[in-house]
C-alpha cells in the first residue's frame, strides 16, 4: 500500500472511531450507573442522582465501599469497563493517601479520568465546654501551658480532620495528641463525653452540637467564613495566616473512558449543581457546590496531591 492510500485508510479508521464514540455518547447511559463511595459521605450522589435519572432514564446506584482507606473503592472502579457506567466518588482522602504510602495501590492521575468537582467543605475546630478556651488564640496558649495534655480526635489516620490537627500543631508550635477513631461519629461521641478535648469536624456533624451548647466552636478551617455561622472567624484570621484545610468530593471514571462521554457527564452534572434547590440543600449540609471542567478538576487534584505530600513529609505522619 502506497503512502497516500495508507494515510487515507488511517484517516477513514479515525473518522469511524470518532463517529462510534460520538454515537455512544449520544445514547449514554444505557444502563444504571454505579457510584462507588469510599471514605466520605454519599450525600451529593444521592442528591443529584434523581435529577440525573430524570434526564438520562437510568438510576444512580450508590455502592458504599469505605474500607482500605479508599483502596477498595478505587480498585473496583479502576478495573471497571471504561464506558461511564462506573463512577468513583473521589475525596481528599485519595490525595492524602497518595502521600501517606510509599506504594499506594492506585494512582488517581494515572488510573482515572477526572469528570468534575462536586463540592467542597470546611471543618469546625471544636472543644468540649470544659476546655477554658473561647478563641483559637486561647486554645493555642492553653496547649503551650499544658504540652501533651490536650487530645484531639479524628475519624482516622490520614483523614482531613487528622491532617488539620497536624497542621495546627505545626503552625502554632504546640504539642497536642492525636486520638484516631474508626468513624466521625465515634470521634465526636468521645468529644461530647469529654474523653478528648478538641476535634475538627465536618459542618453538618458539628453544627447541631454547637447550637445546643454541647460543644464550643472556635473557628473554621476554610479560607472564608461559614455561611451557616458567619460570626465565627476562620483559623487563618485568628492568628495563623495561611491555615486552610478543606474537604472535597468529585467524580472520576476509569482511564480510557471516551472523552465524549466524560464531556456529557460533566455537562449534565454541572447543570444539576447549578439548580437553586440543589445549591440550597448543599449549603444547608455545609457544602459549596463547585462543579468545574475535567481539565480544571485535573489541575486541582494534582495541586492537592503536591500539597498533602508536602504536609505529610514535613509532619512525619505515618499510616496505621
Amino acid at each position: 500500500m502506497n503512502g497516500p492510500s495508507r494515510i487515507s485508510t488511517v484517516a477513514t479508521v479515525m473518522l469511524l472511531v470518532m463517529a462510534v464514540t460520538y454515537a455512544s455518547a449520544q445514547t449514554y447511559p444505557t444502563k444504571p450507573i454505579r457510584v462507588v463511595v469510599g471514605p466520605g459521605t454519599d450525600l451529593v450522589p444521592r442528591l443529584i442522582g434523581p435529577k440525573l435519572a430524570a434526564v438520562w432514564g437510568q438510576q444512580l446506584v450508590v455502592d458504599q465501599r469505605p474500607g482500605g482507606g479508599g483502596a477498595i473503592a478505587a480498585d473496583i472502579v479502576r478495573k471497571a469497563a471504561p464506558d461511564g457506567h462506573t463512577w468513583l466518588l473521589s475525596t481528599a482522602v485519595f490525595t492524602i493517601n497518595a502521600g501517606m504510602y510509599a506504594k499506594p495501590p492506585y494512582d488517581l492521575v494515572r488510573d482515572f479520568a477526572p469528570v468534575t468537582m462536586l463540592g467542597t467543605a470546611m471543618f469546625f475546630l471544636l472543644v468540649h465546654p470544659a476546655v477554658p478556651a473561647r478563641t483559637v488564640g486561647d486554645l493555642i496558649q492553653l496547649a503551650r501551658e499544658r504540652p501533651g495534655q490536650l487530645n484531639y480526635s479524628s475519624s482516622g489516620v490520614g483523614t482531613p480532620p487528622h491532617l488539620a490537627g497536624e497542621i495546627l500543631k505545626s503552625m502554632a508550635r504546640i504539642n497536642i495528641v492525636h486520638v484516631p477513631y474508626k468513624s466521625a461519629a465515634a470521634s465526636i461521641t468521645d468529644l461530647l463525653g469529654g474523653q478528648v478535648q478538641m476535634s475538627f469536624q465536618f459542618t453538618p456533624t458539628a453544627l447541631p452540637h454547637v447550637k445546643t451548647g454541647k460543644l464550643r466552636a472556635l473557628g473554621v478551617s476554610g479560607a472564608k467564613r461559614s455561611v451557616s455561622v458567619p460570626e465565627l472567624p476562620t483559623i487563618a484570621e485568628s492568628g495563623l495566616p495561611g491555615f486552610e484545610v478543606i474537604g472535597w468530593n468529585g467524580v472520576h471514571v476509569p482511564r480510557g473512558t471516551p472523552k465524549a462521554i466524560v464531556e456529557r457527564m460533566n455537562a449534565e452534572i454541572l447543570r444539576v449543581l447549578k439548580q437553586p434547590d440543589v445549591q440550597e440543600r448543599m449549603t444547608v449540609a455545609g457544602l459549596d457546590a463547585s462543579g468545574n471542567t475535567p481539565e480544571a478538576f485535573a489541575m486541582f487534584v494534582k495541586a492537592d496531591l503536591a500539597r498533602w505530600a508536602k504536609v505529610i513529609r514535613e509532619t512525619g505522619i505515618q499510616p496505621e
